[in-house]
């Protein structure tokens, strides 16, 4: 028989957006838990280095999200990382996340799953995967020491991590399908100085190819329709993200491209739920504004639970 425990608030992913949420939470004197499939500290944790976060001018991705996690201990949140979620009830006055051996019951739930790299979609990514190609140049990128690979994509995440994959490669390839690329003009401007790194513009990758590890990039002009074959050993898709919504489909309100929807408060379509960082409705998907959407879903579910008919048994 499965254990209950029962909480005022659960978080729902720990982010940005659930550690900032969780402090929040914690701090408005509500029994908080903060819940993830994998290791705590998200997509974050895997980069290299950030410089835009206000305090730190630079600093690595994996000790910012430790300061993340140690501030919300500070205020006592309980923490279940590596839980595999079974399901997720949203509806009801108690919510409900079901584990292997746990039924989790909250007042409210905060939602910050983040987002997943978007693959290619073309022939060979599903088959070489983790055998050349690659969505983590900071995991992978040492594999690829004096070897020519090639980055998809044309915004911050794809530029950066072309420039850090300079640090090993020989040489790397940028395919962006656009005539410019979009990343902010101080990251252009450090790889457009970068002697190791070839711009391929208007173009696409349209199949990936080897024996047992990639050696071929076929990729298209998309103004003249000419393809041709590039000599490489590793390929990096930074193409967009799309949500981690897995568990809430058919639930709640979400966009056509799945991210959930929600208002200025985090308030998503179902009452008692609220949605943060990469994996809502944004504009812009940085670690500071989903710290910030945490704070502010955090002050919302606290407000929401002081106001809200008590629920008995909790």
């Amino acid at each position: 028989m499965k254990q209950e425990l029962f909480y005022d608030v659960i978080i729902l992913g720990a982010g940005p957006a659930g550690f900032s949420a969780a402090m929040y939470a914690a701090r408005g004197n509500v029994k908080t838990a903060i819940i993830d499939i994998n290791m705590f500290g998200g997509q974050p944790s895997n980069y290299l280095e950030i410089e835009n976060y206000p305090g730190f001018p630079l600093i690595g991705g994996f000790e910012l999200m430790e300061k993340f996690e140690e501030h919300a201990d500070k205020f006592g949140v309980d923490k279940f990382p590596m839980t595999e979620i079974q399901r997720v009830m949203l509806e009801g006055e108690l919510k409900e996340i079901e584990t292997s051996d746990t039924i989790f019951k909250t007042k409210t739930i905060i939602i910050a799953t983040g987002a997943k790299a978007k693959k290619l979609g073309i022939k060979g990514e599903d088959e070489f995967k983790g055998r050349g190609v690659s969505y983590c140049a900071i995991c992978d990128g040492a594999f690829y020491k004096d070897k020519i690979v090639a980055v998809i994509g044309g915004g911050n995440s794809a530029v950066e991590e072309a420039c850090y994959l300079t640090k090993f490669a020989q040489k790397v390839f940028i395919i962006h399908r656009r005539n410019e690329l979009r990343a902010d003009k101080i990251v252009q401007e450090r790889a457009l100085k970068n002697n190791k790194i070839e711009f391929l513009y208007n173009t696409v990758p349209v199949e990936i190819s080897g024996t047992n590890t990639v050696e071929k990039l076929i990729v298209k002009d998309i103004n003249t329709n000419e393809t041709k074959e590039l000599e490489i050993s590793g390929v990096f898709p930074y193409i967009g993200f799309i949500p981690n919504t897995e568990n809430f489909n058919a639930q709640i309100k979400q966009t056509p491209q799945g991210f959930i929807e929600t208002d200025e408060n985090m308030q998503t379509s179902i009452e008692g739920v609220y949605a943060a960082g990469d994996v809502r409705n944004t504009p812009l998907r940085q670690v500071i504004t989903s710290a910030s959407d945490g704070a502010i879903a955090a002050c919302s579910a606290v407000k929401y639970i002081e106001t809200h008919i008590p629920v008995k048994a909790l």
